[in-house]
């Protein structure tokens, strides 16, 4: 037999095994197909199982969203405001407690002792750049005077050296009433002079050369204050 013959015989069987092969792979791929849709579909319902009923959850919560506006709209009962809490009094360093404040000064007067004498309060202003005799003449409107009188003289007097005359008055009421424990409503002037003091002096050029002397005088004043009897 020549081998052409041969080949056209042996072809068909080929094609054949061929056909059988290509089944055989194709059941096997069919075959695990379906193994694993049914592992899959297993697997599915045990999940829907497993999970809760999912119908009956909006009706509860449309249940609890109905509660609560119901609650909101209901009157809230009154209540009574819970009293403050007091602040406990912080305790200074060292352990020792906060001092109370000290009372406010009374404006009544002292008693004083009989027999003892009566205090007199003195002030002084030296170098006061205005001369004795402006001063004098100021001073002697205020001598013997209340001090509520004496303040209004001074505020009403268009001398430039009242200012002065004020300010040592009530200097001379401050120092009664913070040395003495005295009242300065209560006080009046017992005594107020004007002393002399250095005198400035300066020069002041005139005609053909000559010069002529400036005097800048000073003074001291001094006021008494004492209680009214």
């Amino acid at each position: 037999m020549t081998p052409d013959l041969e080949n056209s015989e042996e072809e068909p069987k080929r094609r054949l095994t061929r056909r059988r092969s290509k089944a055989a792979a194709s059941e096997d791929v069919t075959a695990s197909e379906a193994t694993r849709t049914a592992s899959d579909a297993a697997s599915i319902s045990d999940d829907q199982s497993s999970e809760p009923d999912e119908a009956a959850e909006p009706v509860a919560a449309s249940e609890d969203v109905d509660t609560q506006a119901e609650e909101k709209l209901a009157p809230e009962p009154a209540t009574a405001p819970a009293p403050a809490a007091e602040k406990p009094k912080r305790a200074r360093r060292g352990g020792k407690a906060a001092a109370k404040p000290a009372p406010a000064p009374s404006r009544r007067r002292a008693a004083r002792e009989p027999g003892a004498p009566i205090p007199v309060v003195r002030a002084q202003a030296k170098y006061v750049r205005s001369s004795p005799r402006k001063a004098r003449l100021v001073c002697d409107h205020i001598r013997g005077k209340t001090v509520e009188e004496a303040r209004a003289i001074l505020a009403l007097t268009p001398r430039a050296v009242a200012r002065d005359w004020s300010k040592l008055l009530e200097s001379a009421v401050a120092n009664a009433e913070h040395n003495h424990e005295l009242v300065g409503e209560d006080l009046y002037v017992k005594s107020v002079h004007a002393d002399d003091g250095p005198t400035i002096k300066r020069f002041r050029p005139r005609a053909m050369g000559r010069a002529t002397k400036i005097r800048k005088r000073t003074s001291h004043l001094t006021i008494l204050l004492t209680p009214k009897e």
